[in-house]
């Protein structure tokens, strides 16, 4: 089995390429820096799979289709596809110029459109293959500080319910299924672009990324639902937006601020990987390990969910026929 993943040189797509690696697949990983991209491949290589480099701009829709093309080449054809990669500002809107709201609709949201594009050419002749979008809870409620971002997640949602139609119309056997996820701990709050005083953080409760790694695993090879929301934090969120936006706008505007930013001044010359890759051993996880949560509750209970029922069955069943020998008069 042949996954493609981008962004897979640090944080959940680092996690994700791992994860896939763990459950025996061969791993095509697409990101920008050649350096973490090596040593990406060697985290999955040691788990006795194959795993293919390639150094791609998810922005670049020929590098995305080459890549493709590549893969297919080395490894086989592609059977799951994760569009993972992203690149963002930390601002609010009256300090973004239009070049940098350009580059991370770029990649934030047109990578996820040219590598899904890249895969459909592929998976829609063979009539089988799925593409994971990796979407957030901010794809479904917008906060203060992260427009970039949160515009470009919300187009992605907008894109991958539109292709979800398509596929539908023409009964293709191709799936598409987004996952949202809550704040993670990953490298991100280190070389995002900044331009506020003070270092910037993820929203509490925090996760680490080997927990939305677990979850696009399951999307990809069991889940039959179009979404899974992943983190009592997102479904909180979701629902909360559908029924009271507009509190969560008011309340956003002072908490959105609070609860994204350090007391750690921001340094001003600090390296940014919004246009160009950002040298460093970075991996999967961030600095927040000390705050980190390594599991999900309820993604924990939908993975197991068929050996929890089969196990409360059995447990059913032996509870029954004790209690029916404790009744049963003894001859």
């Amino acid at each position: 089995m042949i996954v493609a993943i981008t962004g897979a040189s640090a944080g959940i797509g680092r996690a994700t390429a791992e994860e896939f690696a763990a459950h025996g697949w061969n791993v095509a990983l697409m990101a920008r820096n050649a350096e973490r991209l090596s040593s990406a491949a060697e985290s999955v290589r040691v788990r006795g799979v194959k795993a293919l480099p390639l150094v791609v701009d998810v922005a670049d829709p020929e590098a995305v289709e080459l890549a493709a093309e590549h893969i297919e080449g080395e490894l086989g054809a592609i059977d799951v596809w994760v569009n993972n990669a992203m690149a963002t500002v930390f601002s609010p809107v009256a300090s973004v110029t239009p070049a940098e709201f350009r580059r991370g609709t770029e990649v934030t949201y047109l990578g996820q459109v040219y590598g899904t594009m890249a895969a459909l050419k592929r998976m829609r002749v063979r009539n089988r293959g799925t593409i994971v979008n990796v979407g957030s809870a901010l794809s479904y409620r917008a906060i203060p500080l992260q427009s970039v971002y949160c515009g470009a997640k919300y187009a992605v949602r907008g894109f991958t319910d539109a292709l979800r139609s398509e596929l539908l119309h023409e009964r293709s056997a191709v799936r598409i299924v987004m996952v949202h996820l809550p704040a993670v701990n990953t490298p991100q709050f280190d070389w995002a672009l900044n331009k506020t005083a003070r270092r910037p953080r993820p929203v509490p409760p925090i996760y680490q990324p080997e927990v939305p790694a677990r979850a696009i695993h399951f999307a990809a090879t069991k889940l039959r639902r179009r979404e899974l929301w992943v983190g009592q934090s997102t479904i909180k969120a979701i629902i909360a937006n559908k029924i009271v936006p507009g509190l969560l706008d008011r309340y956003l505007a002072t908490a959105g601020y609070k609860g994204q930013l350090t007391e750690e001044p921001s340094p001003g010359n600090a390296a940014n990987n919004l246009f160009e890759t950002v040298d460093g051993d970075f991996r999967a996880h961030g600095r927040f390990d000390c705050q980190a949560r390594d599991e999900s509750l309820e993604m924990s209970v939908r993975r197991n969910a068929v050996p929890l029922l089969a196990g409360g069955i059995v447990a059913l069943a032996l509870l029954g026929l004790f209690l029916y020998r404790r009744s049963t008069p003894s001859r």
